[in-house]
């Protein structure tokens, strides 16, 4: 008798630490289904059929695909994502690591610089976007002003569509760098000293650790930062659309900005859920390449 008491008594422990667990996690997996699952689903449906969200879905098949091989604006959109992606994705990743060299350091007052560093980040985009309009303003910025010093005419910026797209890339490095740099501190702080007294022992100056010993120990560090960067930069619209409204012309019409004009404002929903499904592929093949990439090197 006693034993199957303490049998009921286990099993009720345990279902009742089940529904409590389940409390928990249910409003994730309710948010996720109603919030993420339920609208890709409806994206990828939506994407061949034509609906401006007035009339009745009409199912066209692969006419929206067909559609953006003569579409300009699409290909545009896409060129300015990979410019936009190939100008952020290097320059984040050496300024991010630059500055966890620098600030994993024990002197005075590091903690003010790091927290300074990575208060943009979590600052209003749309601050940020207005105030560095202000910065680059071809004739009043002070970014201009300065310039004038050393050459006599210096770029138009936001309002230059040889410049525009520039001028968003270095915001955007400017404004995520310091997120990167607090994963970088965190990789740097995980290196064994011991291998940099091995290394220094065997006659290796500062350069050669860090290319033998640093870099190598930060792999998974860059792998996972690169991952993200590309990710970011592919998904990029507040800033494009706070700053520049895609233009001048589309200088800085890029993937997702394109997806937004096409859905919300000419109301081809149809059309611009295509664009969104190979916005998907292109991600995910990107993603693909660099997983076995890093696999290839881990194996060398």
């Amino acid at each position: 008798m006693e034993v199957t008491s303490k049998s009921k008594t286990a099993n009720r422990l345990r279902r009742k630490n089940t529904w409590t667990a389940w409390s928990f996690i249910a409003p994730n997996f309710i948010g996720f289904f109603l919030f993420t699952l339920i609208p890709v689903i409806f994206s990828l449906i939506l994407a061949f059929m034509e609906w401006d969200s007035f009339s009745t879905p009409e199912f066209v098949g692969f006419k929206n695909f067909t559609k953006m091989v003569g579409d300009d604006t699409f290909w545009i959109s896409l060129k300015n994502t990979f410019l936009y992606t190939i100008g952020v994705v290097p320059l984040t990743l050496v300024c991010s690591l630059g500055l966890a060299i620098l600030l994993n350091k024990k002197i005075r007052g590091i903690k003010f610089f790091r927290t300074a560093f990575f208060f943009p980040y979590v600052t209003s985009l749309v601050a940020i976007a207005v105030v560095w309009n202000m910065l680059f303003h071809p004739t009043m910025g002070p970014i201009n002003q300065f310039l004038k010093v050393f050459i006599e005419n210096p770029p138009g910026w936001t309002s230059s569509s040889d410049w525009a797209l520039t001028a968003i890339v270095i915001v955007s490095v400017w404004r995520g760098m310091g997120y990167y740099m607090i994963l970088y501190l965190a990789g740097l702080q995980s290196v064994p000293k011991e291998l940099y007294e091995a290394a220094s022992m065997d006659g290796a100056n500062k350069w050669k650790q860090f290319l033998n010993v640093t870099l190598p120990s930060l792999r998974p560090t860059t792998f996972f930062v690169s991952i993200m960067l590309v990710i970011n930069c592919f998904k990029i619209f507040d800033l494009v659309q706070v700053m520049t409204a895609g233009g001048p012309g589309r200088a800085t019409n890029v993937l997702v900005y394109n997806i937004y004009n096409e859905a919300f404002v000419k109301f081809n929903f149809g059309y611009a859920s295509a664009i969104a499904m190979v916005l998907f592929i292109i991600v995910l093949g990107i993603t693909v390449i660099q997983f076995r990439w890093n696999q290839r090197q881990e194996r060398v």
